[in-house]
């Protein structure tokens, strides 16, 4: 498998491997209307809280007539992909290929893949009017950091991104508040970029009053 930043002698012909990805990507989702991109652990298990709380966040959302976009892969990106699946909804899946872990879900009826995280994450946030991050490891604080770092420098039109789960979260807040705020690395406006809630009913609302009918 090719990494992201492998040197190589042909560097220059792989530019056209990136083009590839990124023209396949905005082909398949430039008319998809409005949706939201969900990220969250691969290792959820499918009787774990944020499991559940993944499905039913994505079934409403998909019922207000939001394409739901995720990872493409299992844990809470199979969750996400369910809840728009079962209710006929638009359910898309952004596969990376890795050695371990990602094999795509049966639930997203579009599955795109990928090679490179930097096109792919560039197709997770062009056509998102909102982000939701569930409890996750790496993966998932790589994309919630580039997201919020997109809004902080205004590089991408204003959206909401939330948080999943105060209990999972709180100690990331907390950080950003007692840590970075103070030693002023960022501004206190920043910590109005995200919201940390607890229920499905509390994303959707932050949603739907944020992202006007298309």
């Amino acid at each position: 498998m090719l990494r992201d930043f492998q040197k190589d002698k042909d560097d220059t012909w792989r530019i056209f491997q990136y083009l590839a990805e990124f023209v396949e990507g905005f082909t398949t989702l430039r008319d998809i209307g409005k949706a939201v991109s969900i990220f969250g652990s691969a290792r959820t298990k499918t009787d774990d809280r944020y499991y559940t709380a993944a499905y039913e966040t994505s079934k409403m959302l998909s019922q207000k007539g939001f394409a739901v976009i995720t990872g493409g892969g299992p844990g809470i990106m199979e969750a996400a992909n369910k809840g728009a699946y079962d209710t006929k909804g638009v359910s898309i899946g952004l596969n990376i290929e890795l050695p371990f872990e990602q094999k795509p879900n049966p639930f997203a009826t579009t599955l795109i893949n990928f090679k490179y995280f930097f096109a792919r994450k560039v197709n997770f946030l062009k056509y998102a009017d909102a982000i939701i991050a569930f409890p996750g490891g790496f993966g998932t604080f790589d994309e919630l950091m580039e997201t919020l770092t997109l809004r902080q420098t205004n590089r991408v039109q204003p959206f909401p991104i939330v948080m999943y789960g105060s209990e999972y979260w709180k100690g990331l807040d907390e950080w950003i508040r007692n840590t970075v705020l103070a030693h002023k690395y960022i501004s206190s406006s920043d910590r109005k970029l995200y919201y940390i809630v607890d229920t499905p009913e509390e994303v959707v609302q932050i949603v739907t009053e944020a992202v006007p009918s298309k």
